[in-house]
């Protein structure tokens, strides 16, 4: 696909040894997450990402630190751009391996059949709501009337808030309005009184806030509440190597999970990994950022099929997925338990 390409490294080899020196340190020290053995030859897989998303710094980790070849990997990261369909349909047609993404984009296209299973997760946060002070708006029952600006119509942040906005009464579609606009001109749209409030994902809400303080306050986020213990961020399988090399599958999530633990524990060097991907936002940022996810939460097993089926009936309520579909049938479907 044209809109999939290699993500070169440019870490200094030197570095990169001392970093994984470190990294075998923290593997045999900290996770309690059992290692698989290592295979005679590594087994090589794609692994897609969006190398520009700071909350998936634990593939960076990853990669840097050696974590996949601890589990006896070799994987070539590949920077995916395109849309979720398109992610989803080159993982089915197997022109790429694996991926991660963000399970409010993932459900539904995976209701349409993509052969792609839910392997495991990586962290929750990082899509947040925030309202303008001078409007009014500084909580969710203030939205009533107004307008919600997102960079995508069909974003996490739209799927999310609407489902938080019908949970407190509010419907998204009739009592809100939603309008698109390019990420980089939410801020610009608030200038021109075209939106209330804005919700998106982060780094743009930060740094949208970093330069003007004093104009917004969080009203809520994707850690809210109930969701304070959901996850965000999910790992996807080719149908086909879960079915046939559930031993590879496996060595790839516990990669992630060992990757995300260590971004927990380590943000300040998490965030120095990382921030080659990120010209535009400092270290320190990152840093800051990191702090606000979760990453010591990354379900498995029989947990993150019942946070996946939770989502489903979520998603249903505001139909994001058709009245037709099981959500239970549907997460037992589009899971599988590598690691059992």
């Amino acid at each position: 696909m044209s809109d999939i390409a290699p993500v070169v490294s440019t870490s200094d080899p030197t570095r990169r040894r001392l970093l994984r020196a470190g990294g075998a340190v923290a593997l045999a020290a900290g996770t309690g997450l059992a290692a698989t053995r290592a295979f005679s030859q590594p087994r090589k897989l794609t692994f897609a990402w969006n190398a520009t998303a700071f909350c998936l710094s634990p593939v960076v980790v990853a990669q840097e630190l050696g974590y996949f070849e601890k589990n006896g990997l070799s994987v070539e990261l590949i920077n995916y751009t395109g849309s979720t369909d398109q992610l989803l349909e080159s993982l089915a047609t197997g022109k790429a391996d694996a991926a991660v993404g963000m399970v409010h984009r993932w459900l539904k296209p995976l209701e349409s059949g993509f052969d792609v299973k839910i392997v495991g997760a990586s962290h929750g946060g990082c899509v947040r709501l925030v309202g303008v002070k001078a409007a009014g708006v500084t909580s969710l029952q203030s939205l009533k009337g107004k307008v919600i600006g997102v960079s995508d119509i069909a974003s996490p942040g739209k799927n999310f808030f609407s489902i938080l906005l019908k949970k407190n009464g509010i419907d998204a579609e009739r009592e809100v309005t939603w309008r698109q606009y390019p990420a980089d001109l939410l801020d610009i749209a608030v200038d021109k009184g075209e939106i209330q409030a804005i919700a998106d994902g982060d780094p743009n809400i930060y740094l949208i806030e970093k330069r003007k303080p004093a104009r917004y306050q969080q009203i809520a986020s994707n850690l809210s509440g109930e969701y304070q213990d959901k996850v965000c961020c999910i790992v996807g399988a080719r149908g086909e190597l879960v079915r046939n090399d559930k031993p590879s599958t496996a060595a790839l999530v516990r990669s992630i999970l060992q990757a995300s633990d260590y971004v927990a524990d380590n943000p300040n060097e998490s965030a120095k990994l990382f921030a080659k991907y990120s010209p535009k936002v400092s270290v320190e940022d990152l840093r800051a950022l990191l702090g606000t996810l979760t990453h010591r939460h990354h379900p498995t097993g029989s947990d993150l099929l019942a946070e996946v089926e939770f989502y489903a009936r979520d998603f249903q309520s505001v139909g994001v997925l058709k009245p037709s579909t099981n959500p239970a049938r549907f997460a037992r479907h589009v899971t599988a338990d590598v690691l059992a």
